[in-house]
């Protein structure tokens, strides 16, 4: 778009706020850029395809329509260029029904049905079944949109209840013995086999001890092994897929030992359930989303001290449970919440935030009818985040209130810096300085002595790449979210104030900043996202 000057930025900010006349305050924020905080994988962002059928229904809605993994409408054109747009996305198949999946290959010994509603089965729903003709399709696509898959092993085959959720028994593993061979035969590329869901400590609808469990994940490594033989590219073994029990997941890695288990994955669903009256409160709550803060420091430090052979994963988070909340997870104010916690994750070591779902309740990311991408798609920046934010997670300060959220990585494919502010006041804009931590004692108020001093202080406190730089030379790139008309409730996104929907030939649109001289301001409008691209900070960690 070519730099914009000061009237330009003005004009911007005044647009996104057509209803208000917020505070403006200074806030600085100070980059390390020496040293390596924690790291990502290259493909951080993924999203989650479900098992749940059309009939799964909370608080009086049943969001899910034809988006099951067993009945998606895989061959359609926009589901493909979805995916494609992130080049690749990394898929987890799985969710709350995986364990009751049977796979329709070799001897089953009993019939292979579609799901359907049960009095006293597993979350309400009979057993289910993939048949391979349906695993052929699905892997066209997968093959077809360069997606990288993880599959959810059913954990309770062979298995019966004990007492209330607590299910015992041994692990009947022959049917996925034989639909992995299946996959194997076929050519099909598996990144990770993950061995149940949401099984581990009290569990969800079931649960299985500690021990039990970790004997059953060696085995599934020894079957992989067994089977993939001299393979080039193994998949890695990734388990319980359920929510943090500190003590438990410290046994998991003790019991499972070295060279077992390569992922230790977990689910967030910190906002509470679907209908809960608070969501869009906690969302906007900067103390509410630093509490979940706990969980990825645990997780962290149990990995460290018991297995430290073993990376962190989200393996699913919808910020609401039980699909999502009605006309708030499809909605813009969610974007908060997730872009939120994909900056925090990152800050621990996660390598990979999966999230629920591309498609399917109240959170998909794509219409579950028309296949448009919803404004989540767009919205919750997963797409930004995948293409502007690195692996490397850098460290970062702030003079701010806390509701200016801020995360630094080292830019993606690129030299330089990205920052992701999130404003979560709703009557305060921020004029925010991006520094270097290399002079510690500059001052760190804000300038007001005009636009010469700003540059002169920018020209003292960070370092440039390239020995010939002059002012016209440096700018950053700018990429501000907001709501149409100001609603945190509409389904249309704007980025930087246009509207972004699908090309006449239905194509994901380009996502363009806007280029600014680093000699004007950057705003940071009330309740709006932005990432900053800075491609002339110094970073010695992003070498």
């Amino acid at each position: 778009m070519g730099f914009r000057n000061f009237s330009c930025i003005l004009s911007l900010a005044f647009l996104l706020h057509v209803n208000a006349v917020p505070e403006i305050m200074p806030a600085t924020v100070v980059v390390d850029a020496t040293v390596t905080v924690a790291e990502t994988d290259d493909n951080y962002v993924c999203a989650t395809l479900d098992w749940w059928p059309h009939d799964k229904c909370d608080y009086n809605h049943c969001p899910w329509g034809y988006t099951s993994v067993v009945n998606l409408d895989v061959s359609h054109p926009l589901l493909a260029k979805a995916i494609q747009a992130f080049r690749p996305l990394r898929i987890r198949v799985g969710g709350s029904l995986q364990d009751q999946v049977l796979y329709d290959v070799g001897n089953l010994g009993s019939p292979c049905h579609s799901f359907f509603k049960m009095k006293g089965g597993l979350f309400g729903f009979s057993k289910g079944c993939l048949h391979m003709d349906r695993w052929d399709a699905l892997n066209n696509l997968f093959s077809k949109t360069g997606a990288m898959i993880t599959f959810g092993i059913n954990a309770l085959r062979g298995r019966h209840k004990i007492k209330n959720k607590v299910w015992g028994g041994p692990w009947n593993f022959t049917n996925a013995h034989d639909f992995i061979s299946y996959t194997i035969t076929k050519g099909y590329k598996i990144e990770a086999w993950e061995f149940g869901n949401e099984l581990s400590g009290t569990g969800v609808g079931a649960s299985v001890s500690v021990d039990t469990y970790a004997k059953d994940v060696v085995k599934l490594k020894e079957i992989v092994d067994e089977l993939y033989n001299d393979s080039n590219k193994k998949p890695s073994i990734m388990a319980p897929g359920g929510f943090f029990e500190q003590g438990w997941y410290a046994k998991l890695l003790k019991v499972t030992g070295p060279g077992t288990l390569n992922t230790v994955s977990h689910h967030m669903y910190n906002l509470g359930a679907g209908v809960d009256h608070h969501l869009i409160e906690h969302i906007l709550d900067p103390n509410y989303l630093s509490k979940v803060s706990k969980t990825f420091s645990s997780l962290a430090q149990t990995i460290q001290q018991n297995g430290p052979w073993a990376s962190a994963w989200v393996g699913e988070s919808g910020g609401a449970f039980n699909s999502g909340g009605f006309h708030i997870s499809d909605t813009f104010v969610n974007s908060f919440w997730y872009l939120d916690q994909l900056g925090m994750a990152a800050a621990y070591d996660t390598k990979v935030y999966c999230r629920q779902t591309l498609i399917g309740g109240h959170y998909s990311l794509l219409n579950t009818t028309t296949f448009v991408p919803n404004p989540d798609y767009y919205r919750h920046g997963a797409l930004l985040w995948h293409r502007l934010m690195g692996k490397t997670v850098l460290g970062a300060t702030t003079t701010a209130s806390p509701y200016l959220r801020y995360y630094a990585h080292c830019s993606k494919g690129r030299a330089g810096i990205t920052l992701l502010l999130i404003n979560l006041s709703n009557n305060t804009d921020f004029i925010v300085k991006v520094r270097s931590s290399s002079n510690s004692k500059l001052n760190l108020q804000q300038s007001s002595h005009g636009a010469s001093s700003f540059v002169n202080g920018l020209k003292r406190s960070i370092s440039w790449v390239g020995s010939e730089a002059t002012d016209g030379s440096l700018f950053r790139e700018e990429y501000h979210l907001s709501p149409k008309d100001g609603d945190l409730q509409s389904k249309t996104m704007l980025l930087n104030g246009i509207q972004l929907q699908l090309t006449e030939k239905g194509d994901i649109p380009k996502l363009e900043p806007v280029r600014s001289r680093l000699s004007s301001p950057l705003y940071i409008s009330s309740l709006s996202i932005s990432f900053i691209v800075l491609p002339n900070f110094d970073s010695p960690a992003c070498a």
